[in-house]
Parts: C-alpha cells; structure tokens; sequence
C-alpha cells in the first residue's frame, strides 16, 4: 500500500495556523478527489478543505479543536497503489494518469490558465469536465445529491442554502450544466428568517458553558478593544422620514435591470454616505498619530453579522459604482461573509462603514468605530409611525441615524453635517442625482 499524508496547507492569508472545526469524513471511509474533508477556522474565516487525494482514510492525526500550525499532517489516506507500482517505469494507465494530472492540479492549486488559487477552489473561468474513457465522470466530479434529487452544487453554496433553509431539489441552477449557484440561493432564500431564531431552544443541562477565546471571535475582540480605547468616540442620532426611500426601493425592485439582484434601503444608505462623503471628506479619513491621511476614495464597509461574528468587509472603490453595480457588490459581499469566507484582502483598507442594525428591529446604537476608520454609520429598523406633514399627523415610515467618530479628526460641526447628509439623501434620494 502506498500511504500519503495529508498537511495543513497555506490557504493564502499569510497565516501560520488554523482551528479545526470539524470532520466531514472519519477513518475506514474512501475519499475522492477534491472532496471536503474538514472545516478549518482562521483568524478571520471559515474554510473548508477538499482532499487532493483519492483513497482510504487511515488515520485522522489532528482532533476537532486542536490548533494547527501550517504544514502540519491532518489526516492519512491509503492510495491503494503497491509500493513496488510507483518506480519510475512502471507502467500507467491513462485513466491512471488523467487522475494523477487532476491531483496534481488541486495539490497545486493551479487552474487551466495556470493562476494560483486556493486548493479545491477552482477560478473564475469555467472548468472543464475530466471524463474516463468509458464516460463516466472522473471520481470528485459527479453531481452532489440534494434531498434524493441530483443537484449540481458546490460545498459552500451547500452549506450555505442549509443556512439559509432553502431545499436544493427545488431550485433551478443557473450555471453551466445546471449547476446551482450562490445568487440561485439567494433567490429562493427568505432574507427576513435569516437572523431570527424563531425556536426556544431546551434548557442548558449544564451550569456553565466555556467557550474557548480563539479564532474570529478573538480577532473581533482585540480589534473593539483597541478601537474603543485609543479613539475618544462620540455619537450623534437623528429621527427621519424614509417614506420616499421606500417608495424608492419598491422601484428599483420593479425595474428589469434590478431583477435578480437584492435591494434594501442599505443600499439606499450606502449611496447616501458616498454622496455625504464628497460633502464632508474629513470623515473619510486615517489617523496615524503623525497625520491625518484624507482618502479621495471609498471603501466601504459593509458590517455583516454571521454566526461566527462580526465581520466588516469592504467594498473597493465604491464611489464609482452605480446603484445597479453596488447592489451586486453588497449582495455578493454580505452572502461570503455569512458563509464565513471573508479573505483578510477584503476586510483591509476599509475607509467608513455602514452597520445595519435595523435588520434585527433596532432603532438605533451607538456602534464602535472599526478600527484604522474615524467615522461608522449606522442605520436603525424602518417602520410605520405618526409624522407631522405640513401640520397633519399621517402615517411615514421613519428610521434613525446614527454615526460615531473619532474626535481626533472630526469635531461637532463636521459630524452633524455630515449625518445630515446623509439624512437629507433618505428623506429624498432623489438628490442623488445631482
């Protein structure tokens, strides 16, 4: 038998280590090419590791919840190859060889224009299908199986409709050869059940739960800390009328070129704070004891809550997107981050963020600035309430704005003219097309 070790790999972070989560696979069972295997935790994501080997699992080395340093063994898997059949001339088989170039691929992580990605993860040009000569698809490309019905679907778009509740038999893949894709998900996904828990769970049967301080949880603390005690934060809050961001919405949702695309008023919010931005760019700003760096550019970030924490990704270059494009950016950047693959690359360089705390019925906070920014805004819940108009009472949907920011860089003045803005835009978005 010919045994191979399978270790932690870099997964492209620049990180030395990883938590693992769990196993999906346990010794005895047979593994095929490019199959997950296990969950790792970085500091910043949740990955999953497919197998670069096919064969079977002869010992599972690292144990659920053990810390482990890059390039140590994880797991061994028997190839069932004789020793004596790996020299140098032995002979091979074409099916043989077509496996031993698709392993080595994945354990390159190369894809067919030679571009370094993360193993198992493929490009972002279509793969081609690696089929025997008989026809039959090699072993890790059949379909993955769905409530008994044949579904072309990736581990993480899996994971993520099994989060999101949503059955993979009846949801018509848009991909090539019908595979299911992360925006067919979404599109048969209730967004408003997807924080709300809706089941009391039983009573603890223990006293206490230790939890143990690691991973994105640790990462978040340090960063809170440090943001909210080396920056004096200060808070402002505003009551609006959102009734026409509403009506705004509803269009956008009935346009042809908005379909198949999310749309919320956080995307309303988030033009509102680029626009507000150009009007007051102290916001937009770096503090670094030295200076004051003004950006003349936008990364926005977009605060996503996951069941793994908090996470702040942003969005690149934001202030040249039009409404259409940073719908998209937004829907793409909150599902990664739900599915927990968040890339430390698209959490840096952040510029202001946007929290919206609305979605889980909030009216308002004062949230903590993220850390290397002066300004965070956040966006409370939208609901019907009595408004004076013109000296009636009638009925408008109202929200509340609020912003922390670093007073080291931004005094009162800059602060509240900046919420206005940012206010002015909701009450009538219309000014976004000044």
């Amino acid at each position: 038998m010919s045994e191979k070790v399978f270790n932690l790999p870099d997964v492209g972070e620049g990180l030395t280590e990883a938590d693992l989560v769990t196993w999906l696979i346990k010794v005895g069972d047979t593994v095929e090419l490019n199959q997950t295997i296990c969950e790792i935790e970085t500091a910043k994501s949740l990955v999953e590791l497919p197998s670069p080997f096919v064969g079977t699992v002869t010992e599972l080395i690292a144990q659920v919840g053990d810390t482990v340093p890059v390039g140590a063994p994880l797991l061994k898997v028997d190839d069932g190859v004789a020793a004596a059949a790996t020299g140098e001339n032995a002979p091979v088989s074409d099916e043989d060889a077509e496996i031993a170039e698709a392993v080595a691929d994945v354990s390159a992580g190369v894809n067919e224009e030679k571009q370094a990605v993360l193993v198992g993860y493929g490009s972002q040009v279509p793969a081609r299908s690696r089929r025997r000569s008989g026809g039959e698809p090699l072993l890790g490309a059949k379909p993955s199986v769905a409530d008994s019905s044949p579904v072309l679907v990736k581990p993480p778009i899996r994971k993520l409709a099994k989060d999101l509740g949503v059955d993979l038999a009846s949801v018509r893949g848009s991909g090539i050869g019908g595979e299911v894709l992360r925006d067919d998900v979404v599109r048969h996904a209730s967004q408003a059940s997807v924080f709300r828990n809706l089941d009391t769970p039983e009573a603890a049967s223990s006293r206490e739960e230790r939890i143990p301080v690691k991973g994105v949880r640790k990462t978040i603390a340090n960063a809170m800390t440090a943001s909210a005690f080396s920056a004096p934060h200060v808070s402002v809050f505003t009551e609006i009328d959102a009734t026409r961001t509403m009506e705004y919405v509803k269009r956008l949702k009935a346009s042809p070129d908005f379909a198949g695309v999310k749309v919320s008023p956080l995307l309303v919010m988030a033009k509102a704070i680029i626009w507000a931005v150009r009007r007051n760019p102290m916001v937009n700003s770096t503090w670094t004891d030295e200076e004051i760096i003004v950006h003349n550019f936008v990364n926005l970030g977009i605060a996503a809550a996951t069941p793994r924490g908090l996470l702040v990704p942003n969005i690149k270059e934001a202030q040249d997107l039009s409404m259409l494009n940073l719908a998209k950016e937004i829907e793409k950047l909150t599902l990664t981050a739900r599915e927990g693959r968040t890339t430390p690359e698209e959490m840096a360089n952040g510029t202001i963020t946007v929290t919206n705390i609305g979605v889980f019925g909030m009216d308002t906070g004062t949230p903590i600035l993220n850390p290397g920014e002066v300004a965070i805004v956040a966006m409370g819940t939208i609901k019907e309430k009595p408004w004076v108009v013109n000296g009636e009472i009638l009925p408008r949907m109202v929200t509340t704005v609020a912003g922390s920011f670093d007073h080291r860089v931004v005094d009162g003045d800059v602060v509240s003219r900046f919420i206005a803005d940012v206010a002015s835009v909701i009450e009538e978005p219309a000014l976004l097309l000044d």
